[in-house]
């Protein structure tokens, strides 16, 4: 059970429009294959009440109705009269699976809250809405008071749950101890269904899933990308890739669809993943050093069982510092070139003193590279050549660039004003194209580094990706102005072009 919509929305700083839920849960259920999604909580406002209304309108249209969950609460008939008005059929009543919970938030007897619970669910049957419920804070039960938790469970028991769903709300267990805790609750009620709720304050949520599984558990909740109050839930992607390659197990999801859902969560969500996340990270399936390369030219010795192709991704090889003439080389295939030895050599010396400096090689560097380091120069081939530009910046005016452009010999000039030095320069540019009808890629993204703690003279990177007839690529420039920069990679753009 995917739970990104609502525990993944408890995120600091996330909050999911209306469309963008409906767009996550056609992709969760439709594409991906999740079983259940949790959407919402009940009651938390108008425009929460209608994105649920949105989703539930899709979802009759569809199989997935019954797939679509609200979390409830013990408020008497308030949470079913919600849930019932938005058209969900199933609820996730939240209930106290510890007893400090029960008497020191409540202020209610272990009983009590019992038969609290108990009027609940029996009139969410009668009105016709399936219940689960979460025994809140369940891992410090099982920790502090344990007796309470089974008394919980034996009084419930008999009524229509359909799942108890077991959090480690606050994420203080370790694998040993989901282990114990979760066998102690299966063995106990073996026709109970049980789901585990991780949490990853101690980064050991997917490590708990694992444990949870071994133990007897039979439904796990994950968030895309591990969104999630504090430091999140176990992400989906991990979870996936555990339950096949560890447990054994075959699930309904298909996993050439968690790249895809995670990008898309990433957009929406405004969290960016960090490069290195299992799975689904940007260099997880980049290989750095040479020594690997080689090894997979060699009877794939460095591959495990998550293959990238099965993620919907490719593995690369880096270039940098770490790099020997297989990654190289292996760079050079994908691109159709072949050097012999001593190009190989030299062309290896140059990227490892760029590496060196912290600068990122990037396989569309290559063939310039290689031209320089031949001795050729890049110039001599270019069809696009800048001979000159002026930019000016001054107060109260809008910046002007002015530039003077060779296009497979013809000289053209061209002024513009932007909105920034280097959108006036784009400007002028685009011109130019205009008029002789040449087309001119979209900018998708453009962004700026310089190495941590640099001073005002370091160098400038600038990345532009560009999308040109539904093809995405990227440019580099680097110079010791942002400007300057910007405008090398677009030269570099014109080029590839």
């Amino acid at each position: 059970m995917d739970t990104t919509l609502r525990d993944g929305e408890q995120t600091t700083g996330v909050s999911f429009a209306a469309h963008e839920k409906l767009n996550i849960a056609q992709v969760l259920l439709a594409e991906l294959g999740v079983d259940r999604i949790e959407i919402a909580s009940a009651r938390v406002s108008e425009g929460e009440f209608n994105a649920v209304r949105k989703l539930v309108r899709w979802a009759e249209k569809t199989e997935f109705l019954n797939a679509l969950e609200v979390l409830g609460f013990v408020d008497g008939d308030k949470s079913i009269l919600w849930v019932i008005s938005t058209g969900c059929k199933v609820m996730n009543l939240l209930c106290k699976g510890s007893y400090r919970h029960v008497t020191e938030q409540l202020h209610r007897t272990p009983i009590q809250h019992f038969e609290d619970i108990r009027r609940i669910v029996e009139l969410a049957q009668k009105k016709g809405l399936f219940v689960n419920v979460y025994l809140e804070d369940w891992s410090n039960g099982m920790k502090n008071s344990p007796d309470y938790v089974f008394e919980m469970i034996d009084n419930l028991k008999d009524l229509p749950i359909s799942r108890y769903m077991l959090p480690d709300t606050l994420g203080i267990l370790n694998p040993y101890e989901t282990y114990t805790f979760c066998l102690q609750v299966t063995e106990h009620y073996p026709l109970l269904h049980f789901d585990f709720h991780a949490h990853n304050d101690y980064d050991l949520a997917v490590g708990n899933v694992f444990s949870a599984l071994r133990a007897g558990i039979k439904g796990i909740h994950t968030t895309i990308n591990g969104l999630g109050e504090r430091a999140g839930n176990a992400p989906l992607s991990s979870v996936a890739a555990l339950i096949k390659d560890h447990i054994g197990e075959e699930t309904h999801l298909r996993e050439n669809k968690i790249n895809y859902i995670s990008r898309l969560v990433e957009t929406y969500s405004g969290i960016r993943l960090s490069p290195n996340k299992p799975v689904v990270g940007e260099y997880v399936f980049t290989q750095c050093a040479g020594v690997h390369a080689d090894g997979d030219s060699k009877g794939n010795l460095y591959f495990n069982d998550l293959l990238p192709e099965r993620f919907g991704r490719v593995r690369e090889y880096a270039l940098g510092k770490n790099s020997g003439k297989a990654n190289i080389k292996k760079n050079l295939e994908t691109l159709g070139i072949d050097l012999d030895e001593n190009s190989m050599r030299r062309v290896t010396d140059r990227i490892v003193e760029l590496g060196d400096k912290k600068e990122i090689v990037t396989p569309e560097d290559l063939p310039y590279i290689i031209s320089d380091v031949l001795h050729h120069e890049t110039q001599e081939n270019n069809k696009v050549r800048l001979l000159n530009y002026s930019l000016s910046l001054a107060q109260g005016l809008r910046p002007v660039a002015s530039l003077k452009i060779e296009i497979d010999g013809q000289v053209y000039e061209e002024s513009s004003s932007g909105d920034g030095q280097y959108d006036a320069f784009v400007h002028a540019l685009r011109k130019i194209y205009a008029a002789l009808k040449r087309p001119f890629p979209v900018l998708i993204n453009y962004s700026v580094s310089i190495p941590p703690g640099g001073r005002t003279d370091a160098l400038v990177q600038t990345i532009i990706n560009w999308q040109y007839n539904g093809i995405d690529f990227k440019t580099r420039g680097l110079d010791v102005d942002q400007t300057e920069a910007a405008i090398k990679a677009t030269l570099k753009m014109l080029n590839k072009l």
